[in-house]
């Protein structure tokens, strides 16, 4: 009753299971405040979704949690728009280049492993990092001590040439790291579809020693261009963007932060970082396991033909993401950009 098939992606779907999924990642990431895309586009591939489909997919569900969180945080003037649009630079340059790196592996049959591989690495990086930091900060409050930082500190990448005052976030830096690690975000993000947050809001506090309460919003607006270009060049080159797949994830995903944030206001968030860095590690083993040893799927989502009993919304999406793969791009990201000021709207309202 609930089965529908994905032309684009050709596998029949449970709508109620992949909703359900969608929402619980969303609901994680509402209440630690933080994209889900580390969590969701690997949950695809666990459930039988092919990765070249969940990468890009993936990365246009981003794009809406994006556009809802930046809008947040410009409602509060909570986004330094001048350091955002050099590390953006950078990233939409790696973003083409992912791409043409992506569709390079997809013609040599190898995407699968370097993507399991690139998963392992970085999941179990980050979650390792994420659980040490939360024991720290754990201790930390239970022995009542506190830290004080020093306004700004200075290391070799202050010395750099081409440096530019931010007055967002008072700082004078050169703008040769701020393209570098937009570049680096632009390749991981278009390569295995999360976005990068990650690993850009630790650079932003380490590196750039941005103050921490502008952080989260500018990473949040480079993720938008960035997931834009990564949706329509996956699209064009690839022709993998399913938009019934975009439209169940995108409504879950709304759906989910909007919970969490409301949760998660009233809880630790100490400990549920410490849960999720479990989680975390927990996905990162299972991409080591399957690239080493075996396989580990649970395929509730099954590859079927059915493309001869396809409906007329199916067809046409079928054709259209064949035929006009830049307009059917377009409103792809328009789908996932309304989407997000509407979560971001009713956010404010309901705070209001």
């Amino acid at each position: 009753m609930f089965e529908v098939y994905l032309p684009v992606v050709e596998i029949q779907i449970n709508i109620i299971y992949l909703f359900l999924i969608s929402t619980i990642i969303g609901f994680l990431s509402g209440i630690l405040g933080i994209g889900g895309g580390f969590l969701l586009t690997p949950s695809l591939i666990l459930f039988g979704i092919p990765p070249v489909h969940a990468i890009a997919n993936g990365a246009n569900n981003i794009l809406a949690s994006s556009v809802s969180g930046t809008a947040t945080y410009w409602y509060r003037n909570q986004v330094d728009f001048k350091i955002g649009l050099y590390i953006l630079t950078g990233g939409l340059l790696g973003a083409i280049t992912g791409t043409f790196i992506f569709k390079f592996l997809i013609s040599y049959g190898i995407v699968d492993t370097i993507v399991s591989f690139l998963y392992f690495i970085l999941l179990t990086s980050f979650g390792l990092i994420m659980f040490i930091e939360s024991l720290i900060e754990l201790r930390r409050i239970k022995q009542n001590k506190f830290i004080r930082r020093k306004l700004h500190r200075h290391y070799w990448l202050h010395g750099l040439p081409f440096k530019t005052r931010m007055h967002a976030s008072m700082l004078y830096i050169s703008i040769i790291p701020l393209l570098f690690f937009g570049f680096l975000i632009g390749i991981i993000s278009s390569l295995i579809g999360v976005g990068g947050a990650f690993i850009l809001i630790p650079v932003m506090i380490y590196v750039f020693d941005m103050p921490s309460k502008l952080v989260p919003g500018t990473s949040l607006f480079v993720m938008i261009f960035v997931m834009i270009f990564t949706t329509i060049f996956h699209a064009i080159t690839n022709h993998n963007i399913d938009l019934i797949l975009v439209f169940i994830l995108i409504l879950g995903s709304v759906i989910g932060v909007q919970l969490g944030t409301r949760v998660g206001i009233n809880m630790r968030n100490e400990d549920l970082r410490l849960l999720m860095s479990l989680v975390i590690i927990l996905f990162g083993l299972k991409f080591g396991y399957s690239t080493f040893v075996e396989e580990i799927s649970i395929k509730l989502f099954k590859k079927t033909d059915v493309s001869k009993d396809l409906n007329i919304v199916q067809s046409y999406i079928d054709y259209f993401a064949e035929h006009n793969s830049f307009i059917y791009a377009i409103v792809a990201v328009t789908v996932a950009i309304i989407f997000g000021l509407l979560g971001a709207y009713l956010s404010k309202k309901i705070s209001n």
